[in-house]
């Protein structure tokens, strides 16, 4: 079955929506407008229900079939924006400095907003349909928030369904995995305390730059000596500050970076190592150290039977050949992982085409794939919810 005709005939209002998306985006918890234009859209389609405030800033609209009761699937996008100067030059680009849509969640809003309209006019199921939107993806655990709030016992919700756009993949194509598609995520700071000085006195000093560096250099063995190479794990140092002036030695050096694994096990081994080497490397240049390792999204797990179910609609949407079923894992984080927790259900990613990946500058989504993003919510809706 090819895209719903109705998802192609509400192409252009879905990109205007989009594009009006784009022009003002929010940060993490801060999507007051967002929300509210969200909110807006889901009273005006007759929504039978609209909840605001889940999560802080989250919208929840409810649409109950109109072919007898059934159960409650949920299905989620998510709101909020990235702290980049955009560099895409679109004539809808960001008009807020320093802040865009680098990662297409105004794509993402405006797909499940069509389908909103789409099943709010035909209806066809039984049962209800939960359309979540969800703050605060980038970093700040909205999905966990939602969850918190008891989002699940409140509306009933049985099964949840997510769905993410992927630069590369071609417009028109899915893909998706059971087991690990995301990794969990971990951030760290480290700060290295040396003894400044006279740059043209090194042998008074205990250089924290020198320390520092050669605890960048190590930390790359976790990865390559620690770690068994059939795992899957990155640590990257990704912030080093230290220093004011080139004749100056610093006293001290603060770095911070991330670990991604797909395994609880090896977040553990990564934190141990990390501590053990700094440790080490601190002591034996006579500086100290200090680490602190906060552990944060876990990781992204689609359950088995979620993931077949969730393949056969897109393949009912794209065709047997554009949907693939056995991606590899992304070693990004998502906090719908906080979702797949709390209920079975399967992430799934729709083609964004070729340009620009995801938090870069230049990213841009692609409104040639909201046809079949909203068909896909539609379908999956449908065939979850059976009259």
């Amino acid at each position: 079955m090819p895209i719903v005709n109705r998802s192609a005939e509400l192409h252009d209002e879905i990109t205007a929506w989009r594009r009006e998306l784009h022009r003002k985006p929010e940060i993490l918890f801060d999507v007051h407008e967002t929300a509210s234009f969200v909110r807006a859209k889901l009273e005006a389609f007759g929504c039978d229900e609209v909840v605001t405030g889940l999560g802080r800033t989250g919208v929840v609209g409810i649409i109950r079939g109109s072919r007898g009761t059934g159960p409650t699937i949920g299905l989620r996008a998510d709101m909020d924006a990235l702290p980049i100067e955009e560099e895409t030059g679109a004539h809808y680009r960001s008009t807020v400095p320093g802040r865009m849509h680098a990662c297409g969640h105004d794509g993402h809003t405006s797909m499940l907003l069509g389908a909103a309209k789409y099943l709010t006019e035909t209806r066809n199921f039984a049962g209800t349909v939960a359309v979540i939107f969800q703050p605060a993806e980038e970093g700040g655990g909205g999905g966990r928030e939602m969850v918190k709030d008891g989002m699940m016992e409140r509306f009933g919700i049985e099964r949840v369904f997510g769905m993410h756009n992927l630069p590369g993949l071609p417009v028109g194509h899915f893909a998706i995995r059971p087991g690990p598609i995301m990794a969990a995520t971990a951030e760290f700071v480290i700060e290295v305390q040396g003894k400044g000085g006279h740059a043209a006195m090194p042998h008074k000093t205990v250089d924290s730059i020198v320390v520092a560096g050669q605890m960048v250099g190590a930390l790359q063995t976790i990865a390559a000596r620690s770690a068994d190479p059939l795992e899957s794990i990155v640590v990257s140092v990704t912030k080093i500050h230290g220093g004011d002036s080139h004749n100056i030695i610093p006293d001290r050096v603060r770095m911070e970076g991330t670990v991604r694994t797909l395994k609880k096990e090896m977040n553990v081994l990564a934190e141990e190592r990390l501590r053990a080497l700094c440790t080490g490397i601190a002591e034996a240049h006579g500086a100290s150290v200090t680490v602190a390792y906060q552990s944060n999204y876990p990781v992204t797990f689609n359950h088995a039977e979620e993931t077949e179910f969730a393949a056969q609609v897109a393949r009912e949407v794209a065709g047997d050949t554009n949907v693939e079923t056995g991606i590899a894992p992304l070693m990004g984080g998502e906090d719908f992982s906080y979702m797949l927790e709390a209920r079975p259900g399967a992430f799934i990613f729709v083609g964004n085409g070729d340009g620009a990946y995801l938090h870069n500058p230049r990213y841009d989504f692609n409104d040639e794939a909201i046809p079949y993003g909203v068909s896909y919510w539609v379908r999956l809706a449908e065939t979850a919810l059976p009259g």
